[in-house]
């Protein structure tokens, strides 16, 4: 997955240009084209800040990639499971790597249910 031909691909179907994107965004129009010609990968944030400005979903940006690779078809996930694994992810950058296992830990016993 390209994830730059896939913003060009969107905002050329919006008819939006760069410079509407950076003026919704803030991002630079530099920038913007560094990430649509591959040389730069956007963080999740900045992902979320270009489909606001787009006005699509930023799941939007990930549906309907085939992948005939072999690897198994991933569910889709919601814009709350993107917004709160987008969080888990700025958190547990700062975790030592046996706290990310108690976490992981925690998170598996709360998602088996009370009493198992």
């Amino acid at each position: 997955m390209n994830i730059g031909e896939t913003i060009r691909n969107f905002r050329l179907q919006k008819g939006m240009s760069q410079g509407d994107i950076e003026k919704r965004t803030g991002l630079l129009r530099c920038y913007l084209s560094r990430v649509e010609n591959g040389h730069t990968i956007p963080s999740l944030d900045t992902l979320a800040k270009i489909a606001g400005a787009m006005e699509i979903p930023l799941a939007q940006f990930f549906v309907g990639e085939q992948h005939n690779n072999g690897a198994r078809n991933l569910p889709q996930l919601s814009e709350d499971e993107i917004r709160f694994l987008t969080q888990i992810r700025r958190y547990s950058s700062s975790l030592s790597d046996s706290d990310r296992k108690l976490v992981l830990a925690m998170v598996k016993k709360m998602a088996a249910g009370p009493g198992k």
